[in-house]
């Protein structure tokens, strides 16, 4: 017999005049939750073509490359900046301004090579989507020429051409 709560006001009188009990919704439920909630494994997908295609879209790309590379080099140019405000030291510093040397030596390598390697995973991703959207293809192939244009194009902004760029585009 399932439980049935009673109130405070009962009493043992009206048992025999009330023979009513409350409604216990789990009272007949005796399934294991795994076969009450059937999930699936695999993503699910609105269209069949989607399930075919296992990669990143290119907005996933680019928010990873970009975010990845910006983080991970962020921190090593933090670590590479703690080093140099450490060397930067002189014998006359309080430890106030030491702290605020290294935070400083810190922050600003931290964020310029952070920055440098946010671009680069920038450049890879539009190369590498572009490269799937005109070939029809995804496969190896795509990420080296996306690597080898990625480095092209990163290191020719150093040069004349990336300088004259500007003045073309607007012509």
């Amino acid at each position: 017999m399932s439980y049935q709560p009673r109130s405070s006001n009962h009493n043992e009188s009206d048992d025999h005049h009330d023979n009513r009990r409350l409604y216990n919704a789990y009272q007949n439920l005796r399934v294991p939750a795994q076969t009450l909630y059937k999930l699936p494994t695999s993503p699910e997908y609105l269209f069949q073509e989607e399930s075919i295609a296992q990669r990143r879209s290119w907005g996933e790309n680019l928010t990873y490359y970009t975010g990845i590379g910006y983080l991970i080099d962020a921190v090593v140019g933090v670590g590479k900046g703690l080093v140099e405000g450490v060397k930067a030291f002189e014998a006359g510093y309080t430890m106030k301004l030491r702290v605020n040397r290294i935070l400083n030596a810190s922050g600003h390598t931290g964020q310029t090579i952070g920055n440098r390697a946010g671009v680069i995973g920038l450049l890879y991703a539009g190369m590498e989507s572009g490269m799937v959207k005109a070939r029809d293809a995804y496969d190896i192939i795509n990420s080296v020429v996306a690597g080898l244009a990625t480095g092209a194009l990163y290191k020719r902004r150093q040069g004349l051409g990336w300088r004259l760029l500007p003045e073309l585009l607007v012509e």
